[in-house]
Order: structure tokens, then sequence, then C-alpha cells
């Protein structure tokens, strides 16, 4: 099978929890900037999540460029992913409306935490279908970020217990370890 219809199912969803996501928001009852101070919380998570959905956008369309065909096990592994992000409107708007709190914070490291594996999980059925002498099996076989992110998100997960503004700062660096997608797949796609 090509790979049209994964993107484009995919893309629908994803655009479907960012539209959830900001549907999370309201405005404020009264009409002063002071009036912004309690959805502040809430608006900086989205932002946080929006970056991270824009982030798992990006590099799902960079890794299904580069793949040739898929099949059923690249189309459940897909689906793990997509269903992992779809938490992500539930998680952001528990964490936003309880002022970064523990157990939200908790629960939206452990949603990023599992949005990761899946993704590792979509990317090791890619490889394992195109091969790992392949061009996007030669540059994950050499990108270390995945794993580096998986043990900063647990580390994140079992902090925000201590302290929650620490958590949020580590979910932050792993935003910005990914914010750029791999250029090896764009140089692999132009050889």
């Amino acid at each position: 099978m090509k790979t049209g219809r994964l993107e484009a199912f995919s893309d629908g969803v994803l655009a479907i929890i960012i539209t959830i996501m900001v549907l999370g928001m309201s405005a404020p009852e009264g009409y002063d900037l002071e009036d912004l101070k309690p959805i502040l919380p809430i608006f900086l998570t989205y932002v946080l999540s929006f970056i991270y959905v824009a982030i798992y956008w990006n590099n799902h369309h960079h890794l299904l460029q580069a793949v040739n065909r898929v099949n059923g096990k690249i189309l459940w592994a897909n689906l793990n992913l997509l269903f992992w992000l779809s938490l992500f409107p539930f998680a952001t708007s528990w964490l936003g409306k309880n002022h970064f709190e523990a157990n939200p914070t908790a629960i939206y490291g452990t949603v990023l935490l599992m949005a990761a594996v899946a993704f590792k999980i979509l990317v090791y059925c890619v490889i394992k279908n195109e091969g790992k002498s392949s061009n996007i099996g030669k540059v994950y076989s050499k990108d270390k970020r995945m794993d580096f992110s998986l043990i900063l998100y647990f580390a994140g997960v079992v902090i925000s217990f201590f302290s929650p503004i620490i958590s949020l700062v580590i979910y932050l660096g792993v935003a910005l370890i990914w914010i750029v997608p791999d250029r090896r797949i764009e140089k692999t796609l132009i050889d």
C-alpha cells in the first residue's frame, strides 16, 4: 500500500486534536488584561501541547515521505500513535485547569511518554518493513533522540510528584530537542 491514505487520515486526526485543544480554552468573563491571569496556565499548556502536536505532525510527515510502502503493522502502529496523541486535549485541559499540580503534570508526562513510545514503535515497524539498509533505516539507526527523550519523559513523570515545574521544564526541553525534524531524512529524499 502507498502512504497517501495513511498520511491524509493522520493529518485529519491531528487537525481535530488541535481543534479540540483550542476549544478547551474559554475566554474570561471580564475585559481587562487582569482577567486573563486565571487562564494563563491553560494558555501556556495549550502552547506546549500545540508545539508537541506540530512536532509529531512534522516528524510523522518526514517519516512517511521516506517510506515506499505500508503494511498492516504500520497501520496499527500509526493508530497506536494517534490514540496517544488524541489524549493530548484531555491531558492539556486537566494540567492547565489545575495550575500544574502534581497528578495532572504526571498524567501529562505519561501521555507524552506513551506518544513517544508509540512513535518509536511506528519507526520500528517502518524500518522492519523497509529494511535496516533502507534510507530510513540508516537515519534512525544512528538517532539517539528517541531513547534520550523516553528517559527524560520518565524522569519528568517521577519528578512531577516532587516538583511539577521542573517536570514541565523537562517536557519543554524534550520539545526543543525535536523541534527541528531530522535533516538526514530530507537529505535521503534528495539523494
